[in-house]
């Protein structure tokens, strides 16, 4: 039977194609496709999941420091450490800081510097430094280093105290924090302490054209259905953001890093700081931040990271979603090192890392399997008493138990 043109465009129109609209015109049925049987996997990948797993697990970790190809742990840090750099895509030109302070503020304790400097060419960040008013200088330094957790309209406010604090930052500190400003508590204790926004973070939040007031002001009068509204806009726009660096020929752990190092150059840097006694601790994004940090900066003498610790492989299956963003991946890393290989970059030098086993973040046999994996590194590098692993009853925080122990071990090698 011939078909008409009128008859033929209408099947395109409707989707059918040519195909389907000469079956319907001969009286021919089409036979429907049935793809075949699939296991449940359990996975958020669902099917796609045993291919992705089969890649990661093929990883021979090149670089490991635990193969046994590689014995001098001096011999071996440089090119791992130039391999986990090359990896981020970002290498600005180094500038001068030229920090300009903003205003000086009486705490009592110690005493809160807010200023900003350079980190890039094109950033200026912003910062809080507290410098303790009873101890000797200089004295040891201290990078702090803020959390992710969803709440993007403040950065550093997280981990230093505020006059005026907003209720909802007040009750997001209780939960994850145990009421604490951790920035101010390392203060009283002596350190002169660094904290800045991280990108995408605080003052360097994403402002679009026609945002209103309050997303550009933070007001205190900021209703809680407003700011929930702000963090699901900013989390809903990682994805942009990270894909919008990707094509820009960066990555987003690039320009947190860097932007971390130049901090670090910024604190050394200042007379009142004994640039040979300098540690870095941080709680999720921040504990990651702190791992990064002593791995790839040699000044640090000791690392706390809290909340970010696990063996990538096992997050694959159904944990990636919430865990391994575009603000967190480097590219094509784990072909040659996983998350805790990275501790051999890190020792002699101390490092202690605390997970809680209720945090629905990580699998938690890949953050055994990590905490296994960084105990080696240090046997193998010889400073096995120089690394400590600790799991505690606990979902994702840095409670006030936690704290005393991170705290005690800063005294101890900083």
């Amino acid at each position: 039977m011939a078909i008409s043109r009128r008859r033929f465009c209408a099947g395109l129109m409707a989707g059918g194609g040519l195909a389907s609209t000469a079956s319907r015109a001969s009286g021919f049925s089409r036979p429907r496709l049935q793809g075949p049987a699939v296991a449940p996997t359990g996975s958020h990948l669902g099917n796609l999941y045993p291919f992705v797993q089969g890649q990661a697990n093929r990883s021979k970790f090149e670089l490991s420091f635990l193969r046994p190809e590689f014995t001098n742990l001096r011999r071996w840090q440089p090119e791992a450490r130039a391999r986990v750099l090359e990896h981020l895509f970002y290498a600005p030109p180094r500038v001068d800081p030229q920090p300009q302070m903003i205003r000086r503020t009486d705490k009592d304790d110690y005493v809160e510097e807010y200023l900003t400097f350079q980190t890039t060419p094109d950033l200026r960040v912003p910062a809080y430094v507290l410098v303790p008013k009873r101890a000797q200088l200089p004295a040891p330094g201290v990078v702090v280093l803020h959390s992710h957790d969803g709440i993007y309209l403040w950065g550093k406010e997280k981990v230093v105290e505020i006059e005026q604090e907003h209720p909802y930052l007040a009750a997001f500190k209780q939960r994850s924090y145990g009421g604490k400003s951790i920035a101010a508590e390392l203060a009283r204790r002596g350190y002169v302490v660094i904290a800045i926004d991280m990108f995408y973070w605080g003052e360097r939040r994403m402002i679009l054209d026609d945002d209103p007031r309050t997303y550009r002001e933070r007001p205190l009068t900021m209703t809680e259905k407003e700011i929930e509204a702000f963090n699901q806009r900013a989390s809903q726009h990682e994805s942009l953001v990270g894909r919008s660096l990707f094509t820009a020929g960066i990555t987003w752990p690039g320009i947190v890093l860097w932007d971390d190092m130049r901090t670090l150059d910024y604190l050394a840097a200042r007379p009142d700081v004994d640039r040979n006694r300098l540690g870095c601790v941080g709680l999720s994004v921040g504990g990651y931040r702190s791992f990064l940090l002593a791995a790839l900066d040699e000044r640090i003498k000791s690392a706390v990271d809290v909340g970010w610790m696990t063996s990538f492989g096992s997050q694959i299956k159904e944990h990636v979603i919430h865990t391994v963003g575009l603000s967190f991946h480097i590219n094509g890393l784990y072909r040659y090192l996983d998350m805790p290989d990275l501790a051999a970059l890190i020792a002699p030098r101390a490092v202690l890392v605390i997970n809680g086993s209720q945090d629905r973040l990580f699998a938690l046999d890949g953050v055994k399997a990590a905490f296994d994996t960084i105990g080696r590194c240090y046997t193998k590098s010889g400073a096995s008493g120089r690394s400590r692993c600790r799991l505690y009853d606990a979902p994702h925080q840095f409670n006030l138990e936690m704290q005393a122990e991170a705290w005690e071990w800063l005294g101890r090698w900083v």
